[in-house]
């Protein structure tokens, strides 16, 4: 491997902290949906990393995983804000109260 394992751990724990500011410091709900795909894909960065290191296929196999599991998140939770702004006409997570449907 050219790069060396610190360096790729260093920049998975960096982008996994950049994920993690986006998710708690982001009062719009598309963004918080963004910061966990950045921390996805931080941990997406350590497993090819590990893989690489080690000689191992496991570690791409659970890449494609991960991949798989972000599609479906990213998805499933535009679906919900659009429904929320749908229903609410705000995507901010402290104003929006679901009601009952009548």
């Amino acid at each position: 491997m050219i790069v060396p394992f610190s360096n790729v751990l260093m920049l998975s724990g960096i982008v996994f902290l950049i994920g993690m500011f986006a998710l708690l410091t982001r009062r719009n709900l598309i963004m918080m949906i963004l910061g966990v795909e950045i921390m996805l894909n931080a941990a997406a960065i350590a497993f090819v990393g590990a893989a690489l290191r080690w000689q191992d296929l496991e570690g791409h196999a659970v890449v494609l995983f991960i991949i798989a599991v972000a599609a479906t998140e990213v998805s499933i939770g535009l679906a919900l804000i659009v429904q929320t702004h749908r229903r609410t006409g705000n995507v901010d997570p402290e104003e929006v109260r679901l009601q009952e449907p009548e």
